[in-house]
């Protein structure tokens, strides 16, 4: 797929801005932190991320689906269903290992600490959505090419998945106002502002909750669903109890975070 790579940007550009633009319109909360610092680091480790990927990694997830395909790997090419089952199965089975591989990194100590850098954010925004530890971007490509061998969805599917994560996390970690009775009824579908929003809190009990980063049947399924904050959404408080202070959230000490950093007792195998 010679055109992946202008596809993605393109909509990664376009939800980013119409992200951007929603916010600044119509905010659900205030910002505490300096939103100029914020985005700097947020926006420096999603630059270095890609540029990683690309250069350690010597396929991607669509190739690899076309290489699949052409030897016959993975379970949707041994069984003999419509292409529009494959894609509607690749897409949904692919989210399901985002979403488990998302518990994971709650669950397991050492992967905690890569992951503490996206929670360490004291704001919570659609920059947010992108701020991960470049090792665990380089772990989950391993989990998502390993995912799409085994599982041999049309690279199609892989492109439309990868397009839908993006764009969903940038869009559920939004300081966007949706109207309640909306966001309730979106809510039975996929992962809101307002539904993911929780799984930042500073409290433990919620930020081991609500997993998804798109469809939100798994944490319905999986019993990792909680509805609303103790303190309410407006009240809550983004972030881990262990990393307060914004000036010790700089580029250089996120990247050194996972190594330098306080776990506290948030992996779900510690309380």
């Amino acid at each position: 797929m010679t055109n992946e790579s202008v596809i993605r940007l393109v909509f990664f550009a376009g939800i980013f801005a119409l992200i951007a633009i929603w916010e600044r319109s119509s905010p659900r909360r205030p910002l505490t932190t300096s939103k100029r610092n914020r985005w700097i680091n947020n926006l420096a480790i999603t630059l270095i991320n890609p540029l990683l990927v690309r250069l350690l990694f010597p396929i991607v997830a669509t190739n690899m689906a076309l290489a699949a395909r052409q030897h016959g790997w993975g379970l949707l090419n041994n069984i003999d269903l419509p292409y529009w089952l494959d894609l509607v199965i690749g897409i949904a089975v692919l989210d399901l290992v985002i979403y488990l591989q998302h518990v994971m990194f709650h669950a397991i100590p050492i992967l905690w600490r890569l992951h503490m850098v996206h929670h360490a954010d004291l704001d919570y925004d659609l920059t947010t959505g992108l701020r991960f530890h470049p090792i665990e971007i380089l772990l989950s490509m391993v989990i998502k090419l390993s995912a799409v061998a085994a599982l041999g969805p049309p690279a199609a599917a892989v492109l439309i998945f990868e397009i839908l994560l993006n764009g969903m996390a940038m869009f559920n970690h939004g300081n966007i106002k949706i109207p309640l009775q909306l966001d309730r009824i979106l809510k039975y579908f996929v992962v809101t502002p307002d539904m993911h929003r929780v799984h930042h809190s500073v409290i433990i009990r919620e930020t081991n909750s609500n997993y998804g980063f798109n469809l939100s049947w798994w944490d319905r399924l999986f019993g990792t669903y909680l509805a609303q904050p103790a303190k309410g959404h407006e009240g809550m408080t983004i972030g881990l109890s262990q990393f307060r202070q914004p000036q010790e959230l700089t580029l250089p000490r996120l990247l050194a975070l996972p190594f330098t950093g306080d776990p506290g007792r948030y992996p779900i195998n510690l309380h």
